[in-house]
C-alpha cells in the first residue's frame, strides 16, 4: 500500500475520532492533525478542491483552538 494512502487513512481516522472526544481543546487538536494528514494526501492526489477545503478546515479549527485557549 502506498504511504500516502496511509496518510489519508490516518487523517480520516483522526477526524472521525475527534467527533467522539468531549474536550473541545483535544477535539480541535485531533481535527488539526487529521486535517493535516488529509491535506498531505489531497496534495498527493492533486485535488485542488480537496486541498482548498482542507486548508479552510485546518485554519478554521486553528482559530477555534486559539479562541478556546484565550478564554481559559
Amino acid at each position: 500500500m502506498n504511504n500516502m494512502i496511509i496518510f489519508g487513512i490516518i487523517g480520516l481516522l483522526g477526524i472521525s475520532a475527534a467527533v467522539w472526544v468531549k474536550d473541545e481543546r483535544r477535539q480541535d487538536i485531533l481535527f488539526i492533525i487529521g486535517g493535516a494528514f488529509l491535506l498531505a494526501y489531497s496534495i498527493y492526489i492533486n485535488d485542488a478542491i480537496f486541498i482548498a477545503l482542507q486548508i479552510i478546515f485546518i485554519v478554521s479549527t486553528l482559530f477555534e483552538l486559539i479562541k478556546i485557549n484565550k478564554t481559559k
